[in-house]
């Protein structure tokens, strides 16, 4: 039995900038940077000839999440919907959400929908896009 998550995996394309997203905008602290191309990761990975960097990072409440940058083999970018079969998206709590809906906004993040109280008035959400296209839903709950 799985007695918990130990983190979520994000391909991206642009590192940089994905870092800005999650570190310096979200809050996210980098915990661990590094390069993998050993047969290990190959393996565990069934890519061959992988060669991937990868940031661990940890929110505030010690959530993990993991940026994974492939050199090799390179992959293809496809537009994601919300609605696409698989994973959707990641869900991020935070205190205050029409403050950082005006505050990413501000630095260009863009949103598909602005702040919305749910129908029983227990949160407040807004989706937006990370850099590499994960959908980010920012959650208050309302106390």
């Amino acid at each position: 039995m799985v007695n918990k998550i130990r983190h979520t995996g994000i391909v991206v394309d642009n590192l940089q900038e994905s870092l800005f997203f999650y570190r310096d905008l979200l809050g996210f602290e980098v915990v661990k940077r590094a390069e993998e191309n050993s047969s290990y990761i190959e393996r565990i990975l069934a890519l061959d000839n992988a060669s991937v960097t990868t940031v661990k990072m940890t929110s505030q409440d010690g959530q993990m999440l993991e940026l994974l940058s492939y050199t090799r083999p390179s992959e293809v970018k496809q537009e994601r919907k919300i609605n696409d079969i698989g994973l959707s998206h990641i869900a991020l709590a935070v205190k205050d959400i029409d403050c950082e809906y005006e505050r990413l906004r501000k630095e260009a993040v863009v949103f598909i929908s602005n702040p919305v109280l749910s129908p029983d008035g227990y949160a407040k959400v807004a989706f937006c896009r990370a850099p590499e296209g994960t959908f980010v839903e920012l959650v208050e709950v309302i106390q």
